[in-house]
């Protein structure tokens, strides 16, 4: 599928964003802990999530959408078998199958997972994870992991891994015993996550913090949960209103998560003011980018949770285009993150990629249109909002991935104004 995006119209009204996809997906893997039904209220509906949601269906469990975003899912009987590689490649996700299976069935054979190619995403912190938790594990094409009994361990991530966090305190929470879980992952999705296996009935102290203890063993209940918005989206509808000089309304913005957000793009000029729940992004904004102590060139980077979200990197590129300096962006986490740029240089954007984690954007730039592709879920979306402000008409093929992260999106912007026609690929095969 391709978006034929005309760019150039100015955007107006109000947008909700989504449940968060990065918890959404954490939460419908540990349902399967519990054997008695749990409702999952406001979940995105995207790829990742329905391909996640046949994972569960082939390992046993039920799982129905009542409504639009609201999902059901009964692990009364859960069997322990090797997942469906094809399903597993499709995303990265279902590595999070690991803690919550070998939990509930003492042993899980998960083919290698998938996801987007942004770099070496590296497994190692998850099976470290689950083998101070009493799991032996073996690889041979696949990860086989079992454990006869999960036991509480006070245990050190080498790296504050998100999904790996979520993989241990999923087993922790069936674990006997204690678990102090140091250099956790603390963003708002790992959060989400906790404060869900809290609702079921585990106890968990530190949510939010680096340091998550958990008293494991207790019995789990079904429940009903509400999945936060997704601070991910609202950056990407800030980058979207600044780049299409635009006043937006962001409902229910989930503020408490914004503040790295925020003041990132503060750094680029681009200042939102709050109304209750709700983020305003006012339309004709100064976007000057905001020169560090002594008129030296500023860098926005990303870093592990509170920083600047890593997610977001690809957005703030993008606008970056249309704010009036320099700046350095800074991706240290994932070495090809940034490689999409090439595409917006083809456009007319003014970028130096140094290497694979830094960038020099130099603004603004009036963009032209292009036919280009979208890489990743992100990448993805900076190329949409840098279509929407291009001069003329653009293609976007592989929107597959846009969707993957991005529930209804060409629908959701065309309701604020925004020209995207969703069109079967029209390139010659």
């Amino acid at each position: 599928m391709q978006y034929v995006v005309q760019g150039g119209h100015r955007l107006a009204g109000r947008i909700r964003p989504s449940g968060n996809k990065n918890a959404a997906l954490p939460i419908v893997a540990a349902s399967l802990l519990c054997d008695q039904p749990v409702h999952l209220e406001n979940v995105p509906r995207i790829r990742d999530v329905e391909t996640l949601v046949e994972l569960l269906l082939s390992v046993g469990a039920d799982a129905s959408w009542t409504s639009r975003n609201t999902l059901t899912i009964h692990a009364k009987t859960v069997r322990a078998a090797e997942l469906d590689p094809k399903l597993c490649a499709k995303i990265r996700a279902s590595i999070l199958l690991a803690g919550p299976l070998l939990a509930r069935c003492g042993e899980v054979v998960l083919p290698p997972p998938g996801g987007d190619v942004i770099g070496r995403r590296r497994v190692d912190t998850h099976f470290l994870a689950l083998q101070q938790l009493g799991a032996s594990f073996d690889m041979n094409g696949s990860f086989t992991l079992r454990a006869s009994k999960l036991i509480g361990a006070d245990v050190f991530l080498d790296e504050p891994s998100v999904t790996a966090t979520e993989n241990a305190l999923a087993a922790a929470v069936m674990a006997e015993g204690t678990t102090v879980l140091r250099n956790a992952a603390s963003e708002p999705h790992v959060q989400d996550l906790a404060r869900f296996l809290v609702a079921m009935g585990a106890s968990i102290q530190g949510i939010g913090t680096n340091t998550i203890t958990v008293d494991g063993g207790r019995p789990l209940n079904g429940c009903t949960y509400e999945i936060g918005p997704d601070h991910i989206e609202v950056g990407s509808f800030i980058g979207l209103a600044a780049v299409t000089r635009s006043e937006l309304t962001i409902e229910r913005a989930g503020l408490e998560h914004l503040r790295s957000t925020r003041m990132g793009f503060e750094r680029l000029g681009v200042v939102c003011r709050t109304d209750g729940d709700d983020l305003i992004v006012p339309a004709n904004q100064e976007m000057v980018i905001r020169s560090d102590l002594g008129g030296a060139v500023p860098k926005l980077e990303d870093q592990p949770w509170p920083a600047f979200p890593a997610d977001t990197m690809s957005i703030a590129l993008v606008t970056a285009t249309q704010c009036e300096g320099v700046i350095v962006i800074h991706e240290k986490m994932f070495e090809s993150r940034l490689f999409f740029v090439d595409k917006l240089i083809g456009m007319g954007a003014r970028i130096v990629l140094c290497d694979p984690h830094r960038a020099v954007v130099v603004g603004p730039t009036q963009l032209r249109s292009a036919q280009v592709e979208s890489p990743d879920i992100r990448a993805g979306m900076a190329m949409l909002l840098a279509a929407l402000c291009a001069d003329g008409e653009s293609i976007i093929n592989n929107v597959q991935q846009i969707e993957r992260g991005y529930e209804r999106i060409d629908e959701r912007l065309s309701v604020l104004g925004a020209h995207i026609e969703r069109v079967e690929d029209r390139r010659i095969r």
